[in-house]
């Protein structure tokens, strides 16, 4: 069965446009998510290598850090190195865009230490 062809005129393609258009919109599709502001927030005090990433992140599965890793890498926020050692040695750190979104990063940490309150007791 082939696939049919996306309607340029529905509500969703132009819900799309004007979410494109949007500058938070347009931020939040880069960043946003579970894990991927986490990602880069432990990434803005240097250069990670993998398995460091992980235990910043412990619930994340590697399968999703992997996927994130690279979405970020293709929107140039995230920058892999391979270095020329054996056994393999990667590392993640900002790009010069990505180092944009510290202090950004680093207010939303402020925003939530000063509006997080503490789980009430279960009884």
């Amino acid at each position: 069965m082939p696939m049919s062809a996306i309607k340029q005129s529905s509500t969703n393609q132009q819900n799309k446009q004007i979410i494109r258009e949007c500058p938070v919109s347009f931020t939040l599709e880069k960043i946003g998510g579970r894990w991927k502001p986490l990602i880069l927030y432990n990434l803005r005090v240097g250069p990670l290598r993998f398995g460091a990433l992980k235990k910043a992140l412990p619930a994340i599965t590697e399968k999703m850090l992997i996927q994130h890793l690279r979405e970020l890498e293709a929107d140039l926020l995230v920058n892999r190195e391979v270095k020329p050692v054996v056994p393999p040695h990667v590392e993640y750190s900002l790009t010069a865009t990505g180092q944009t979104l510290g202090p950004i990063l680093n207010a939303m940490a402020e925003w939530g230490l000063s509006n997080l309150s503490p789980t009430p007791a279960l009884p």
